[in-house]
């Protein structure tokens, strides 16, 4: 399958029916990151899930989880926005998004805006890979 470079944001979604329409949520986060804009038009592709993959691509990390415990406002293999605002110890960016979630970006530097592929996610810090820099 062949991935535009315009892609702003990917996420999953259910389709729920409103009267005489159909509607896809957009998840918050999508708008607080500035991956997209309210009221703003896009081109949407939808892509169906086969009966193999599981529905919730998060079941095996949430599992272990109390259910009470915030989820970490991402997933792996998500594809974001963010904004190096911090380096780590180790010479790595720190970017954080939604309650102060923490995502380490390699090669990243203090000030950039760059486009991230999540790569692991744990309960209190993500590893996001630099896909695009200096947006």
């Amino acid at each position: 399958m062949e991935i535009s470079d315009k892609l702003l944001c990917l996420f999953s979604a259910e389709i729920s029916e409103e009267d005489d329409r159909y509607v896809v949520e957009v998840p918050k986060r999508e708008i607080d990151t500035g991956a997209v804009e309210a009221d703003d038009t896009y081109r949407v592709a939808l892509i169906s899930r086969t009966d193999s993959e599981p529905a919730d691509t998060n079941e095996s990390s949430t599992a272990s989880r109390p259910s009470g415990e915030p989820q970490p406002p991402v997933e792996a293999g998500e594809l974001r926005y963010v904004e190096i605002e911090d380096i780590g110890k180790q010479g790595d960016g720190i970017a954080r998004v939604e309650r102060g979630y923490v995502i380490i970006v390699p090669g990243a530097d203090v000030g950039e805006r760059v486009k991230i592929e999540v790569s692991e996610v744990k309960s209190n810090f993500a590893v996001g890979e630099i896909i695009e820099d200096d947006l």
